[in-house]
């Protein structure tokens, strides 16, 4: 920027205590940095440096000029670079939200293939189980498995359907009946996935029929990983997505609840600050997420346990 050469020069003099050297650094001539110099002491009505045929130094007004300048200058050259770096799609720092059960599960093949292919991209990764508020948190991308999105003021973009089921361990049957409908399910007994403590609502459906329910309170939690672990010790039954409960199916650590019925699915998406236009740095995070969840077999989140 124009408006700063001047203080750029200005500086640079004053932390090298000299014309010459100021003006070997700045590939100008002395002669230049001298006419700039003495400009600017003109412009702010004030003289700025102390000049000896030997030494350089600050008066009391050009002090207070470097330490008030010198700060703001800094932070624009940050800003100037952050800001170039996100116009270059294969290079610059790209900050992330996930949720936690997600991130751990999924996330670190997925960023490793990722750094692999863009080694020049930085990732900083935060995991939280809340939606977080992306335009107050610095976030340039997030990572949500939720129902579909009600926030007109972001960006959505679905990238696939997560299925979920019932499950619980089979010991938790030895001490209750086996539902057979969803009106048999003991709310008290169904764990509630919720951030706010609220009975998280289930949706069951069997060919035309459908079935709404309001999970307990007795245990509420905003991670699905705590929820599961407590599913498969007996403490209740729980409705998680199948990237969570596909191991502990497998070996028969838990079962499914009412097989026959299925549970709405939740989506799986990425939203974004109201950008008029994807930043290229996000763009091509975005396409990479999506083509590496379709090369997933049959978008199978079992793969990431």
């Amino acid at each position: 920027m124009k408006e700063l050469h001047p203080i750029r020069v200005f500086l640079k003099v004053a932390e090298l205590a000299s014309f010459a050297a100021a003006a070997r650094d700045l590939t100008m001539t002395p002669a230049s940095v001298t006419r700039i110099v003495a400009k600017l002491e003109d412009t702010l009505g004030q003289q700025l440096l102390l000049r000896t045929t030997r030494h350089v130094s600050l008066t009391a007004a050009g002090a207070r000029v470097a330490t008030r300048y010198g700060p703001i200058v800094e932070d624009f050259d940050r800003a100037s670079e952050e800001m170039a770096q996100a116009a270059r799609p294969d290079r610059g720092r790209l900050r992330l939200n996930a949720p936690v059960s997600m991130g751990v599960r999924l996330l670190p093949g997925l960023i490793d293939s990722f750094r692999l292919a863009y080694p020049n991209i930085e990732v900083d990764m935060t995991m939280t189980d809340r939606l977080v508020d992306i335009m107050a948190e610095d976030c340039d991308l997030a990572i949500r498995i939720s129902g579909p999105p009600g926030d007109l003021s972001t960006i959505w973009r679905k990238v696939c359907e997560v299925p979920r089921r019932a499950i619980a361990a089979p010991a938790l049957f030895e001490r209750m009946a086996v539902p057979d409908h969803p009106s048999d399910l003991v709310v008290d007994s169904c764990l509630s996935y919720s951030a706010d403590g609220a009975g998280e609502p289930w949706v069951f459906t069997k060919e035309a029929h459908r079935h709404r329910l309001r999970a307990g309170t007795a245990v509420v939690s905003n991670n699905g990983d705590f929820l599961y672990a407590l599913a498969r010790a007996g403490g209740g039954i729980a409705v998680l997505p199948d990237f969570i409960t596909h191991a502990g199916l497998e070996s028969g650590a838990v079962i499914p609840v009412l097989p026959d019925w299925s549970v709405t699915s939740l989506w799986l998406t990425l939203y974004y600050p109201p950008y008029t236009q994807l930043p290229p740095l996000v763009a091509t995070f975005s396409d990479f997420f999506e083509a590496y969840m379709r090369d997933m077999d049959g978008l199978d989140f079992s793969q990431a346990t």
